[in-house]
Order: structure tokens, then C-alpha cells, then sequence
């Protein structure tokens, strides 16, 4: 007890304990945060919502603008499950085909709290990654040309974007696929990427929900977020919210 005594004796011992509180208050502040983002259990899809089909075709359209309005959890997993879920549980087939059975694309869900992964296995979004990367990873849209003939004018300003409740990142894990080259699975990553999108589009027409496909994205900041492989391809993204 002497020694220990001795040993936090002094100014110099207080601000060390002060620095080492801090630390420890710091740690356990920041563990306690990373513990809020929890999976998000999601509800079996409602079969019988929508428009007919034709109708969501006539409707389907690239919104440019969304309301920064929550997505119902009914909403939210019935997007997600028509998206790429579990449509054929007994024989465990999706609603979005895949070369050679492979079902490579994954869905990461970013929102305002955290980055989701989508598990059709367990109907769940699970958490990965805690904070709001929704306007980091895809950057504002360039300048317009300038008017034709008139090289003084300013182009005109876009308007500024609202950021979508939830922004979907479609990647392909081109490893699933057994045999090919390289290239050959990358393209069969970017035709099922395609296929997932197209079940996203639809699925918003028919729902009123608004959604555009998009390529452009900044690629390196999203593998490093979620920390990818080589063989994980980001080849789109899709901004899905209510009307504005």
C-alpha cells in the first residue's frame, strides 16, 4: 500500500490518473455505442401489395429526389426480400436468379445509423459497420455545361440532392462462382448485379417508393469501409426513399 501510495503522489501522478480516467471513460463510452447498433429483425414480405404488373412498368421511373423521411420496417423488408430474398424455402431459391446458383450479390444497407448487411438465411439486416456514411460514399453530381455559344456565364447550379433514408450498395463476391476466368465472373457478377437492381426498381414502382439505379460511387472509400476483398465488386448503388 506504501509503494502505491507513492506511486499516485504528486501533480504530475494526478494528471496521469485524470489522462487514464479519461481513457477508460472514453472506452467504455465507445463500447457502449458500438452495442446500440444491433440487427434489425425484419418482417416476412407481404405477397400481395403492389401494383399489377404492368401498371408498376408504365409508373417506373429514376427519381431525382427523396424525402429524408424513415423507412416503415414493413417497407424496409419488403424492399429487401424482393430485392434478392428467399422466395422458395424449400429448395432455398431467390427472387433475384444468379449465374450457376451462385447468389454472389450481397446488399449493404447504409443509413443514418449504421451500415447494414441484408441476410435472407435469417430475414435480418445485420449490423456492420456504426455511423452515417449515406453522402460519403457517393459524391455530388458534376457541374452543368455551360450554355452553348456563351463562354462567360456561370453554368448553372444543380440543386443539392437530399440524402435518401436508405442507400443499398450492391456487391458481387465473384468467389462463389466455381469455375471461370477472372473476367468471365466479373462480368456474371455485373448481369447479376443487374437482375438484383432491376428487382429493386420494380419493387419501388409498385410500392410508390422512389429509387434510381446508380454506378456512380466512390469504389475505394466503400472497400475500405467494408473492408472488402479483391474479389468483391461494388458495381451499384441504389437511393430508395418516400416521395419528397
Amino acid at each position: 500500500m506504501k509503494h502505491a501510495r507513492f506511486l499516485f503522489h504528486g501533480p504530475a501522478a494526478v494528471r496521469t490518473l485524470g489522462v487514464l480516467a479519461a481513457a477508460v471513460v472514453f472506452f467504455l463510452s465507445a463500447a457502449g455505442w458500438c452495442l446500440e447498433l444491433k440487427p434489425i429483425k425484419l418482417n416476412q414480405p407481404d405477397k400481395k401489395r403492389g401494383l399489377p404488373f404492368m401498371e408498376a412498368l408504365s409508373v417506373k421511373a429514376s427519381a431525382q429526389d427523396w424525402s429524408e423521411k424513415d423507412l416503415s420496417l414493413e417497407d424496409l423488408s419488403d424492399l429487401m426480400w424482393a430485392a434478392n430474398g428467399i422466395n422458395r424455402p424449400d429448395v432455398k431459391k431467390y427472387t433475384a436468379s444468379s449465374a450457376m446458383n451462385a447468389h454472389d450479390v450481397d446488399l449493404y444497407v447504409f443509413m443514418k445509423d449504421g451500415v447494414f448487411l441484408y441476410d435472407a438465411d435469417t430475414n435480418s439486416l445485420n449490423p456492420i459497420l456504426q455511423g452515417d456514411f449515406r453522402s460519403e460514399i457517393v459524391p455530388p453530381p458534376p457541374p452543368r455545361p455551360r450554355p452553348a455559344g456563351d463562354s462567360t456565364q456561370a453554368p448553372p447550379k444543380r440543386p443539392t440532392p437530399s440524402t435518401p433514408p436508405v442507400l443499398i450498395v450492391l456487391v458481387s463476391e465473384t468467389a462463389r462462382f466455381r469455375v471461370g476466368s477472372p473476367e468471365l465472373k466479373q462480368e456474371w457478377g455485373a448481369i447479376d448485379t443487374g437482375i438484383v437492381s432491376q428487382n429493386i426498381s420494380l419493387f419501388c414502382a409498385a410500392t410508390g417508393l422512389k429509387t434510381r439505379p446508380r454506378a456512380s460511387m466512390d469504389r475505394d472509400k466503400i472497400r475500405k469501409l467494408l473492408n472488402l476483398k479483391e474479389t468483391q465488386y461494388p458495381f451499384l448503388n441504389h437511393p430508395v426513399g418516400y416521395a419528397k
